[in-house]
């Protein structure tokens, strides 16, 4: 790394310079972005109030580096407050949220500023603009648009005060999601209620248990604890209880103090006055605005297609699976608490394997090697490990380099569960890739997981779902990283449409089922030895096991999430719940108890930026598939014998036409680009196992 590290504030680093992290403290973060706030609305006002023609230069450029640097330390501020959550940083984020949204909100309404930006598009000058400068001034007029520029008096002041009504509530359903899961926690003393659960998923909770001064076994909601017992513990009562610990978390069904009722209604009362307030008939109305789906309509029939195609495989998957709970299993009915642990028990007995067993082979130091090898064969980059402060210790950075050693980007990890971190995993952006006077500012991402941590001195092991989503990941880092469009206005996660986003994620997942890589990931914890033939035929067999129950469970996710946004106002929790099982009435086989309190957790919609947009996994998969089966059309047969799907060719259009343009044209003219023509269906239902006529 050659870019140094500075100052007093941290946050008020250059945009050229690295952050120190570990000298961050909730104390830098409102005096940083005050002041980053005044400077940046200083040069804003100079830019708009300009007597001179508008011009690229005495517009947009005059505004990128305040803003730029105002982004990051906003961007830094969130993902602290994300990943090392605390009282004290929790207290002086949401004291700057505020700020934030008001900053924001004054940025979209600012007729001055909009007025200058017409008047660039209509100038002479625009013309002579390259395609991805007009790309970004046709997206920022229309991104004021849908800011509210054009409204006026009353109008104006309702849409402002609603901008900054969502920030909180947003925050606050965050907020309670993390803390409800956080201070959940089950002691279990004696360990053959245990009976069952991997060793080191045992050996976790008994350290959490010593860690707090407790004999016997602390049992948690968060994932690495949570899923495993659900899979694997014998122990029905146990299965019960933590299930309804988890499907009622921040909801009045378990701990009132973190119910999100209010905030979802709060939401969904506000997006649609947003929609309202700039003439759209719903809050999905205004979304699709900025996606390549062009209405709710079209997004319905999209999903409905979908679940009839699903539909056939999962009525199999579930009749398969009662009639094996009933005959082996002793379970006459099967409960919502023993599908994953009856799942589970039928895919071993059906293809002799335990996920437990081939976790033995992936451990996560030999799983970063080999994805980093596939990044390599892909793109042609190096990931090579930096020493560069972190913001904690299970956090590690890596410098992003070609053959040449050009430095192109900074990537950070950070895999593991902790208490005081969100759950999930997700990629963000600190700083984008831009070219200005002085030079190149070279992307910065963080990529986040949460891993179970590495037990007794061990190195941690990852499951398959765990390789599938860090490689999920990796293809939005890269997306970020790879970038080679100068402009920020234009970089992947500012302009891509948000059913595009998920093609360079979902794409990557694909490598997680060929043979050649999953034999380079792994390397058995005891004896070193990679993954045998064998049980990777065991595993590919299992690949579409209950994907039909699999598809139809995120068709529902993606019906209540548009359907509840397509009211031209907000909806009584009643009448969410009322939504959500009239949907579950439609397309799911498998309906949860009535005191399932599923949304009041749902992060994605409420609090992660998916509301109205649920459905782009399942649209940008359509995408994804298609764009693997061109790797698969290519392929040719390797030394090993192994099917050998990283074609140069192809690799070098993938990355020239999909991911080094960002979004400096519309999603769907990039994927034509690689592809030669409109997407299909046929590789997703082909991959899914549902390549067959509905009924």
């Amino acid at each position: 790394m050659t870019e140094s590290i500075l100052p007093l504030n941290p946050l008020l680093a250059r945009a050229s310079e690295l952050i120190d992290y570990a000298a961050v403290q909730p104390e830098h973060i409102e005096p940083a972005l005050r002041e980053l706030i005044t400077a940046t609305r200083q040069a804003i006002e100079d830019a708009a109030s300009s007597p001179a023609p508008a011009t690229w230069e005495n517009l947009v450029q005059a505004i990128e580096s305040p803003s730029e640097r105002l982004q990051r330390a906003r961007s830094i501020a969130g993902h602290l407050n994300g990943v090392v959550n605390t009282p004290e940083l929790r207290t002086a984020y949401n004291t700057c949220l505020p700020l934030m949204s008001e900053f924001s909100t004054w940025v979209g309404l600012h007729t001055d500023l909009y007025a200058r930006y017409q008047a660039l598009a209509r100038s002479p000058a625009y013309a002579a603009l390259s395609p991805t400068r007009q790309r970004i001034i046709d997206l920022a007029l229309r991104d004021f648009r849908l800011s509210g520029v054009e409204l006026q008096g009353q109008a104006r002041v309702d849409y402002a005060h609603n901008a900054d009504e969502q920030a909180q509530v947003t925050q606050k359903f965050s907020e309670n999601v993390m803390d409800a899961t956080d201070e959940w926690s089950l002691i279990i003393t004696d360990p053959l209620q245990l009976a069952g659960v991997p060793e080191d998923v045992i050996n976790a909770a008994r350290a959490a248990a010593q860690a707090e001064g407790t004999e016997g076994y602390k049992l948690v909601l968060q994932m690495p604890c949570y899923l495993p017992i659900m899979q694997h513990a014998h122990n029905q009562a146990l299965r019960s209880t933590l299930y309804r610990a988890y499907v009622t978390r921040a909801s009045e069904q378990g701990d009132i103090r973190y119910d999100n009722a209010s905030s979802i209604e709060s939401l969904l009362a506000l997006r649609a006055a947003e929609a309202k307030l700039l003439g759209y008939d719903n809050f999905a109305a205004l979304r699709l605005e900025t996606r390549m789906a062009d209405s709710a309509p079209q997004v319905l029939s999209f999903l409905r297609t979908l679940a009839a195609r699903a539909r056939p495989s999962a009525l199999q998957d579930l009749a398969e699976l009662q009639t094996f709970a009933a005959q082996s299993l002793g379970l006459a009915v099967l409960e919502p608490w023993d599908i994953a642990y009856a799942s589970e028990r039928l895919r071993e007995q059906r293809y002799a394997y335990s996920d437990d067993e081939v976790r033995q082979y992936f451990t996560e130091p030999r799983v970063l090697k080999g994805l980093f090898n596939v990044i390599y064969k892909l793109f042609g980059v190096h990931l090579t490990a930096c020493d560069i402060p972190v913001w904690h210790p299970d956090a590690h950075a890596f410098s992003v380099q070609d053959d040449q050693g050009t430095e192109l980007g900074t990537l950070y990890l950070d895999l593991y569960a902790r208490a005081g971190k969100q759950g999930g995993a997700w990629v963000d952006s600190e700083r984008s890739r831009r070219r200005h006077e002085a030079g190149l500012h070279t992307p910065i991402i963080w990529l986040t997981c949460n891993f179970a941590p590495p037990q007794g001195g061990r190195e941690a092991l990852l499951s398959h779902d765990d390789i599938i989503t860090l490689f999920h990941e990796s293809g939005h880092a890269m997306h970020a990283l790879l970038s080679r469009v100068d402009e920020p206005a234009a970089a992947a996660f500012a302009a891509v449409e948000w059913d595009a986003i998920e093609l360079p994620s979902q794409f990557m997942e694909n490598f997680c089922w060929e043979w050649g890589v999953l034999r380079s990931l792994s390397s058995h914890i005891d004896t070193g030895e990679p993954i045998p033939r064998e049980l990777y035929d065991k595993l590919l067999a299992a690949r579409n096991f209950q994907s039909g129950l699999q598809t139809l469970r995120q068709v529902e996710f993606s019906l209540f999430d548009m359907l509840i946004h397509t009211h031209d106002k907000g909806l009584n929790i009643d009448s969410v719940m009322q939504t959500l099982n009239t949907v579950r009435e439609e397309v799911a086989l498998i309906i949860p108890p009535a005191w399932n309190r599923f949304p009041h957790a749902f992060s994605h919609l409420f609090a992660g930026g998916y509301g109205a947009g649920y459905y782009s996994y399942k649209w940008a998969e359509v995408l994804s598939a298609d764009a693997f089966a061109a790797f698969e059309e290519a392929a040719h047969p390797a030394d090993d014998g192994t099917r050998d799907v990283f074609d140069a060719a192809t690799c070098r259009r993938y990355l020239d036409e999909v991911i080094a343009v960002g979004g400096s044209r519309p999603a769907a003219q990039s994927f034509e680009a690689f592809r030669g023509r409109a997407p299909s269906m046929d590789a997703l239902l082909r991959h899914s196992g549902l390549d067959h006529d509905s009924d």
